[in-house]
């Protein structure tokens, strides 16, 4: 695989250029992933499409050997201490949240990590602390998270184009992460170290919950008799999502921002009828667009009495 090099920042000059004189942000850089799951292998195949040389992965499953197979044939599978020994200039490491740390403070005790190394996670919930075991044994530390959904396959590729990267970093790291955002086709979006969470909920809030929302509407049209629920549903939501993003609480529409007490309580009735355990997040997302709606200026208190006296109701009888 390969593709053309992505522009570089330009260099930085003042007091930041002196500490980075170690950084290696013009030269293509000796790279190793570990953990093969959807983001890494994806990620790894694109830092050697930008010309950067990949040297070991690690993953076990047979999952992570075929997507190996599909993205990185080429480069050698190895335990995760020995792609960090063969990482001299970038370690990428890709695994759930919960078992970074452990996974960052085991290849410290293993001697796998070495000073001036850029250690980078691609975890959008965590910052640098989590890399503390690293950066006790000299390495430098990089919050590296890409805002996109993987599949795991050469068709996420494409998708990495134009995308935001999570960053987070040192100072003096700044140019590498900038440097290795562009060269994977993205735009960082620096994100200080107190605000990882609340970057991550975000997004997580944002695409997980979307998708959630997407298949609770698809169930309830396929009991309400429609045979292709995703025909109804692809056009409505695409654009109430292209308007969202321009519009922002201009774009709210339906029953909830006009006030439509009526409405909303037979919609109730008979989700609680058919389907009791979306009401909770139906109510849920009704009052919080109610309240969006008032703040808008969309919906005036005066209309949303009645209609907020519905919501009341229906999350006491769902509480009892």
């Amino acid at each position: 695989m390969s593709a053309p090099l992505r522009p570089r920042p330009a260099a930085p000059s003042g007091p930041a250029a002196s500490r980075d004189r170690a950084v290696p942000t013009s030269r293509l850089l000796t790279v190793g992933v570990v953990g093969a799951g959807r983001v890494g292998a994806v990620l790894g195949a694109a830092l050697a499409a930008a010309g950067h040389r990949v040297v070991a992965v690690s993953g076990n499953s047979g999952a992570s050997r075929a997507r190996l197979a599909l993205l990185l044939p080429e480069v050698p599978r190895r335990p995760a201490v020995a792609v960090a020994h063969a990482a001299a200039d970038l370690l990428l490491i890709a695994v759930p949240d919960d078992r970074l740390a452990d996974v960052v403070a085991d290849l410290a005790e293993q001697g796998g990590l070495r000073p001036g190394q850029v250690v980078a996670h691609t975890s959008g919930a965590h910052g640098l602390a989590v890399l503390g075991a690293a950066v006790a044994a000299g390495a430098r530390p990089l919050a590296l998270h890409p805002a996109m959904t993987f599949t795991g396959t050469p068709d996420d590729l494409a998708r990495l184009d134009g995308i935001s990267y999570g960053v987070t970093a040192p100072a003096e790291l700044r140019p590498l992460a900038a440097r290795l955002v562009a060269d994977l086709g993205g735009v960082p979006e620096w994100v200080a170290e107190s605000d990882r969470p609340l970057y991550h909920a975000a997004l997580a809030h944002g695409a997980n919950h979307l998708v959630t929302l997407v298949n609770e509407a698809t169930d309830r049209l396929r009991d309400a008799g429609v045979s292709r629920p995703e025909k109804v549903l692809a056009p409505l939501l695409r654009a109430a999502l292209e308007n969202a993003l321009s519009l922002g609480d201009d774009a709210l529409t339906g029953p909830v921002s006009r006030g439509d007490a009526g409405t909303v309580r037979r919609h109730l009735a008979r989700l609680t009828a058919t389907a009791p355990e979306s009401v909770p997040a139906y109510l849920a997302l009704a009052r919080r667009t109610a309240d969006r709606a008032i703040a808008a200026g969309r919906l005036r208190p005066v209309d949303a009495q009645s209609l907020l006296g519905v919501l009341a109701d229906s999350g006491r009888e769902v509480a009892a």
